[in-house]
């Protein structure tokens, strides 16, 4: 069933509430309405014209309730996955109004008793996106599929890997593939109606999840695989959830996503490592497991003049003789034209005594 959200996003909403752009951009329910203060009185196209939605922003969960929404979405997911303590009245006004909530946060908002209680008293329904099922440890199984699987990679979080898995889908699919969007994140299983959040498994089990998600994708006929990146190889709190989609999803090809101007991870004095250093970590580790390139570049260039994004695109390809395009600015059919020849299967490497 289609939903029909109200965005919640106090203050928040033009800075960092990453969920909402996703899911207004890419998400095949409808955004209603967007609450937030900060930008009342003005429409999401006022504010971020790049999401071609004409969505009017109000001050709060009562003016979106004109808007005849069916669900209130948890429209950020900050550091910690928090839900800020004075988003708590807007979420129980929601309820007590009849909407579900649908949530990308760490903090199970269905098991809070507050939450839960008032659910249960307007009959609606908390839909918790981070919650994991149970899922096995990795068996290889993986390494079965005959589709090529292509992985998302990049410098930091929050550069587009999951945007550009999307855009590279769709170019494929208007190419005459059957290409499938594996989400591995909150907002991409908001977006596909599936997937499994990784950065919520138990460590042990989270390249079994990513396994998973791989396998069943195999099952829907895909003969192209495109899984969401998280995090960063480099990144001193997030790599190990990069790792694990690494292993887990066995590909046979990665694109590297960058947001050009970054100089550091967000959040530290960790250098961001240019694109020489990270293609050759990311190959280098695969190739002690399962060898895969990188096949292309995926840049962020948001936020620089068209000039300036061409010449970053220009000493990408320049440095690393590689495919680059940005393919939100520019469009994903060049570059998926250039890397579709190099996603062909690989086969993971076996110890002569195995074999």
């Amino acid at each position: 069933m289609k939903r029909r959200y109200a965005v919640l996003a106090l203050d928040r909403f033009e800075r960092d509430a990453k969920t909402a752009h996703g899911v207004i951009a890419y998400g095949s329910d409808e955004v209603v309405a967007v609450i937030d203060p900060a930008c009342a009185g003005r429409t999401v196209y006022d504010v971020l014209p790049h999401l071609a939605s004409e969505a009017p922003i109000v001050a709060g969960v009562d003016e979106a309730l004109r808007y005849e929404p069916t669900a209130l979405l948890i429209g950020t997911a900050p550091q910690g996955g928090a839900l800020p303590p004075d988003w708590r009245q807007a979420v129980l006004e929601a309820l007590e109004a009849g909407l579900d909530v649908v949530s990308g946060l760490h903090d199970m908002l269905g098991e809070d008793e507050n939450f839960a209680a008032v659910a249960r008293e307007h009959d609606c329904e908390i839909w918790d996106v981070r919650k994991p099922p149970a899922v096995p440890l990795f068996s290889g199984a993986v390494y079965g599929v005959t589709a090529p699987t292509l992985l998302l990679v990049g410098n930091d979080c929050a550069v587009g890997k999951m945007t550009a898995a999307l855009e590279i889908v769709r170019a494929a699919n208007d190419a005459g593939a059957n290409a499938r969007f594996v989400p591995t994140g909150q907002t991409g299983i908001m977006i596909a109606g599936w997937g499994i959040a990784i950065d919520r498994v138990i460590s042990d089990f989270a390249a079994g999840a990513t396994e998973q998600l791989v396998l069943f994708a195999a099952h829907e006929r895909a003969n192209l695989i495109v899984v969401e990146g998280q995090g960063a190889i480099n990144h001193p709190a997030y790599a190990p959830v990069t790792l694990a989609l690494m292993y887990g999803s066995a590909p046979d090809a990665l694109v590297l996503v960058c947001a050009p101007q970054k100089a550091h991870i967000e959040g530290f004095e960790t250098p961001s490592l240019g694109y020489a250093a990270l293609i050759r970590i990311h190959e280098e580790l695969l190739a002690t497991v399962k060898p895969a390139k990188v096949v292309g570049i995926a840049l962020n260039t948001r936020g620089l003049d068209e000039a300036t994004a061409r010449a970053e695109i220009e000493r990408a390809q320049a440095e690393t003789q590689l495919p680059a395009d940005d393919v939100v600015r520019f469009g994903p059919h060049r570059l998926y034209g250039a890397i579709a020849p190099a996603l062909t299967r690989h086969a993971p490497l076996r110890s002569a005594a195995v074999a």
